[in-house]
């Protein structure tokens, strides 16, 4: 029995109405309903998770529970067991409740009579496109096993890619949060207590760096509560902005463009690419359907628009090498691989190789940024660190001069 959070219009007053029936699926929750004199109007299954962030945080659906769930059923599938079956024995292995919760979804469906593909096409925010199109070839071509053993692949590889990208930003990242650590303390303790000193003395002047750290380290000090608003709206607008359809045409073509890191997602891109295809068109999705699923995917908008153009010109009988061949947001051997397997008919060998070929140089272009980032942060803090010393020993220097000519 499951929880469904429901809205209705009550037809005798016209007003709506929302709250939760419980039943074995959506349809039997509608018929209650129905019973009750509601016409329903919206329905969805009840994770049990509360609304509170840290509580949707602490219970989501990871990508190594899908992953954990896709090789699973691939093995029960593949052993002979039937598949509301294999469903059933992978449930109870699961520890995510969340996920519990939907999988018993999709198990009601499948035994309602859905297919299972669309059972969890029900679910977009935990089964992407990918995973739905590639069930959805494996029940056409009787391969449903092979089509979950190659989605587990493809997500396994393309999570620890993504893991690897996000690991090297974790050490520019702490060093930088200390760095504005030192020199918050600095300003705000260190530097005022020079200023105090030197008030004391008849005549004493502070040098100029001195006088701008002691600047901000009083309205830091006086109007900190200014600062936190300002960065408040900052924040909050520009994560608005990153939403909207120009931030995040200009965002990502940042990242494409500004080095180091434009080659790094270059490479990404083109090891996803080529990944999500390989897999697509060996589980025997067709070309266009594929591109359509793989430029979602991508997450870029001016790849993806590529992609979408690409997969037009194939519409009109082009080739795919060649629809892609010189576009700015394709590096060419992607391109070039397509060439050689629509003449070998390997396409899905050659989009693994060049997957293979584009994930090693991802991993070497970040051990590059990883080698490259470690002196320039170096340089960076002995630039700060130099500054504020200077702010800190030059009034002391300009004591000492003082007490010497006297």
């Amino acid at each position: 029995m499951l929880t469904y959070e429901y809205v209705a219009r009550d037809p005798a007053s016209g007003e709506k109405v929302k709250s939760t029936v419980e039943a074995d699926n959506e349809q039997a929750a509608a018929n209650l309903l129905q019973k009750q004199g509601l016409a329903p109007i919206e329905l969805k299954a009840k994770s049990g998770v509360s609304g509170n962030p840290v509580s949707k945080y602490m219970h989501r659906i990871k990508t190594k529970d899908k992953v954990l769930f896709a090789r699973q059923l691939s093995t029960l599938i593949n052993a002979g067991l039937p598949l509301v079956q294999s469903l059933r024995n992978v449930v109870g292995q699961t520890q995510n409740k969340n996920f519990q919760v939907i999988l018993n979804q999709v198990i009601t469906d499948v035994e309602s009579g859905t297919a299972f593909s669309a059972a969890l096409g029900r679910f977009p925010d935990v089964f992407n496109a990918i995973f739905v199109n590639l069930v959805a070839a494996g029940e056409v071509s009787g391969t449903l096993d092979a089509s979950l053993a190659r989605l587990a692949d493809q997500s396994e590889k393309d999570a620890d890619i993504i893991s690897k990208v996000r690991g090297a930003m974790v050490y520019p990242i702490i060093v930088l949060i200390v760095m504005v650590g030192v020199i918050i303390f600095m300003v705000v303790k260190v530097v005022p207590s020079v200023q105090v000193v030197y008030e004391s003395i008849p005549g004493a002047e502070l040098p100029f760096i001195t006088k701008a750290l002691v600047a901000v380290a009083n309205f830091t000090t006086k109007f900190w509560w200014v600062e936190v608003i300002l960065v408040g709206i900052i924040v909050f607008f520009t994560s608005r902005w990153a939403r909207t359809v120009g931030g995040k045409r200009i965002i990502d073509r940042a990242k494409m463009s500004t080095p180091p890191l434009g080659q790094l997602f270059m490479k990404l891109y083109m090891a996803r690419f080529a990944r999500i295809g390989s897999t697509l068109i060996a589980s025997g999705v067709p070309l266009i359907q594929m591109l359509e699923i793989t430029g979602k995917a991508i997450n870029n908008i001016h790849v993806n628009e590529s992609i979408m153009k690409a997969a037009d010109q194939v519409k009109g009988g082009k080739a795919l090498s060649a629809s892609l061949k010189g576009d700015p947001n394709f590096l060419p051997l992607v391109g070039d691989m397509l060439h050689i397997g629509e003449e070998s008919g390997s396409m899905e060998q050659m989009l693994g190789k060049a997957a293979d070929y584009y994930e090693k140089e991802v991993d070497n272009q970040i051990r590059t940024i990883s080698t490259t980032i470690e002196p320039v942060l170096m340089i960076l803090m002995g630039v700060v660190a130099l500054i504020v010393v200077a702010a800190v020993l030059l009034p002391i220097y300009g004591l000492v001069g003082e007490i010497n000519v006297q």
